[in-house]
């Protein structure tokens, strides 16, 4: 495993459509173990593999364990995932982005949505998620599309670089008790 340098929002590949990927190789398993390694250096929950350079439509998530939602402990990677299906429901949370350091805002998302795509063992995978895992993997997607998260609000403000993590951790306390969500990615 080793840790990738994540781009910024400033670079232009953020903003191209990511390829798929035609097959699972050990290529594609080592980008996924490092993807891992370098989003838990850097306390995010989500990851693109386009946000590590790659242009390929690869993602990991993992929401912590320690969190108050029901999809705590969640470890995932998929290739080629899309939304099969949303939910009429949205719900407005605040989100971060580890290629947007130090920003963080509200961003609209809808409650539950269907995922499908492909594991590392090259099985199609199909699922449903709720709250925070739906937003997460919307944000993650939303990447593999060219779109940042800044790109779906008109509400964004300045957090300490680096704090994006307890801003979002305080969002999602809030959700479980009924307020909004929030996600650092």
């Amino acid at each position: 495993m080793a840790l990738r340098t994540i781009i910024f929002s400033d670079n232009p590949l953020l903003r191209k459509r990511s390829s798929r990927v035609p097959h699972i190789t050990p290529d594609i398993r080592q980008l996924v173990e490092d993807m891992l390694e370098t989003m838990r250096a850097a306390n995010g929950v989500g990851l693109a593999a386009v946000q590590v350079g790659v242009p390929l439509r690869v993602i990991v998530v993992e929401i912590p364990e320690d969190l108050d939602d029901p999809d705590a402990g969640t470890s995932l990677a998929l290739v080629n995932p899309e939304l099969a299906r949303v939910s009429k429901e949205t719900e407005e949370g605040v989100e971060g982005c580890l290629s947007v350091p130090g920003w963080v805002g509200n961003v609209l998302r809808h409650q539950e949505v269907t995922v499908k795509g492909i594991d590392l063992k090259g099985r199609k995978v199909r699922f449903r998620a709720k709250g925070y895992l739906a937003r997460v993997l919307q944000h993650e997607i939303d990447h593999l599309n060219g779109v940042l998260f800044i790109d779906r609000t008109d509400e964004i403000w300045p957090v300490e670089e680096g704090e994006e993590e307890m801003v979002e951790a305080e969002a999602a306390a809030l959700r479980g008790a009924g307020g909004t969500g929030g996600l650092l990615e």
